[in-house]
């Protein structure tokens, strides 16, 4: 009977030292997950004001915005059903993106770059009675030759920047299709069918 005592006795420093270390280790991996969202969100600040103070001259005639999130969205609508690009974006493309990649090519965003979007986005539905898969997948394909179009078109620009940068975007720049996953609304919740009609572009940062 003691000799069971004892060898309770012995196990529970043990046990409580566990414990202890248990709940240090779990403060620890707290501790870095905040660190890692503070430094973040740090970051994602940083850009954004870079942005607002390298294209803000610019957005009105661009008829783009940025959003808080960092995303540059052009609202030059392509026309219905059709993935090339428009005359009037492929200027504002010419003027924004050697601009864009010298800025995220910078040191303190580069580093934390793990992709740059192209985004291609529709409006909802098709030009005939169609069922929703093939509405669905009309529209994928439609928005991802909308986004490989332009990426192709900012690619082949006879730009020093882009020219300098060639390895690195082969790398980093992506076109994804959005289909109508992310509509554009007007004020009164109906949908802005021509604004939805676009192409965004988005920086994704390591580990995000």
């Amino acid at each position: 009977m003691n000799h069971d005592i004892d060898e309770n006795s012995h196990w529970l420093p043990i046990a409580d030292m566990m414990s202890a270390l248990m709940m240090v280790f779990l403060f620890i991996a707290i501790f870095f997950m905040y660190q890692l969202q503070e430094d973040k969100a740090i970051y994602s600040a940083q850009l954004n004001k870079a942005l607002h103070q390298e294209f803000d001259q610019d957005l009105a005639r661009w008829q783009a915005e940025i959003t808080p999130d960092n995303i540059l969205r052009f609202s030059s609508p392509f026309s219905l059903g059709s993935s090339e690009v428009p005359v009037v974006f492929m200027q504002a493309i010419k003027e924004f993106f050697p601009r864009y990649i010298y800025l995220l090519t910078q040191h303190q965003f580069k580093k934390e770059i793990d992709e740059i979007r192209v985004e291609g986005h529709t409006s909802y539905g098709w030009g005939q009675v169609l069922s929703e898969d093939e509405i669905y997948l009309k529209n994928m394909r439609l928005s991802q030759n909308r986004a490989s179009n332009v990426l192709a078109y900012t690619f082949l620009l006879d730009d020093k920047v882009i020219l300098r940068n060639k390895v690195w975007l082969k790398k980093y720049l992506r076109a994804n299709g959005m289909a109508f996953s992310q509509l554009l609304y007007r004020t009164n919740g109906v949908e802005d069918s021509e604004r939805s009609r676009r192409v965004e572009f988005r920086v994704l940062t390591k580990e995000s």
